[in-house]
């Protein structure tokens, strides 16, 4: 069978015996698990030894995960296994070390797909290796601030607006992803010279998200009343649709945002909602960076549903 190996890590600022004992209990990975965060209402059974938990999700499927061994402060290792949507085991550990207060953690896992999706293999380290990223950055905030600062709602479907805009469209890495940041400053700037009427409504849509290569094609665009007529250079427009869409609602920080999205992508594999392929998915940010405290950013994903 293909085998799979994954490891992440992450280096928190708080010492090893503040930050072990958040992945030993897990009565507290329901607050930093990026799989438990995508279905806050999963069904969960735990051991009385509290060596073992259960779950059975709608959304996350059902499997345990058991410790095997444990060193305090050292090495926890687990037996994973699932039950759905397929049968698997893999073998999955936590390394911690310590140095001059800070806690670095290692997050393995050794195990195998089922024959059948051999072709998966590259896709499936990188859809786990970025769960684990995610969980990681989490376990971060936890540790350091006592709370994770990304709550995930799912209102469900409705009317989204269309509307005109201007935007920029670009390819980067998703490790550059940050550079948005740079192409919503220049359409504030370009509408500002412009004197341009716009409404504050601002999204990205993802055209394409690709975590094997580790690239991604988006289009950061505002909206605007009228588009001018010498528009040129890299600044495009267009007319964003009116459409129905399936939307999850994020509170918190911007480095968070992928735990919305894991979550839709989920939800669309579990048939919650039927996909629009014909409409790149997208979010819509309801506050401004600038004006807002991080942890109240507020962003709406949205999922073009047929």
């Amino acid at each position: 069978m293909p085998k799979l190996f994954i490891e992440k890590s992450v280096t928190i600022e708080a010492p090893v015996n503040q930050v072990y004992p958040l992945v030993r209990d897990f009565k507290q990975w329901p607050i930093w698990s990026p799989w438990l965060t995508a279905e806050p209402d999963c069904p969960l059974q735990y051991s009385e030894d509290g060596k073992s938990y259960n779950w059975d999700g709608k959304i996350i499927g059902a499997g345990s995960n058991t410790i095997v061994s444990e060193t305090e402060n050292q090495q926890i290792e687990l037996d994973l296994q699932f039950f759905k949507p397929w049968k698997s085991q893999s073998k999955v550990t936590f390394d911690f070390s310590e140095q001059d207060g800070s806690t670095t953690v290692i997050w393995r896992m050794f195990g195998s797909l089922p024959i059948f999706m051999f072709w998966m293999k590259n896709q499936m380290e990188a859809w786990v290796g970025m769960d684990y990223q995610r969980g990681l950055a989490m376990l971060k905030d936890l540790a350091e601030t006592g709370e994770v600062p990304s709550k995930t709602e799912f209102p469900g479907e409705e009317t989204f607006e269309g509307f005109s805009y201007i935007g920029i469209r670009r390819t980067c890495d998703i490790s550059n992803i940050q550079i948005m940041e740079e192409d919503f400053g220049k359409l504030m700037a370009y509408i500002q010279e412009k004197s341009l009427s716009t409404s504050p409504r601002s999204i990205c849509q993802y055209h394409k998200w690709d975590l094997v290569k580790g690239t991604a094609v988006y289009t950061a665009a505002m909206a605007v009343d009228s588009i001018p007529e010498d528009l040129s250079g890299e600044f495009i427009s267009g007319v964003f649709p009116t459409c129905r869409t399936y939307t999850i609602k994020h509170t918190g920080p911007y480095r968070h945002l992928s735990n919305p999205w894991s979550a839709g992508m989920m939800r669309s594999q579990a048939k919650v909602y039927k996909t629009n392929k014909k409409i790149d998915p997208f979010e819509y940010y309801i506050n401004n960076p600038e004006t807002t405290p991080e942890n109240e950013l507020e962003t709406v994903v949205h999922f073009p549903v047929k």
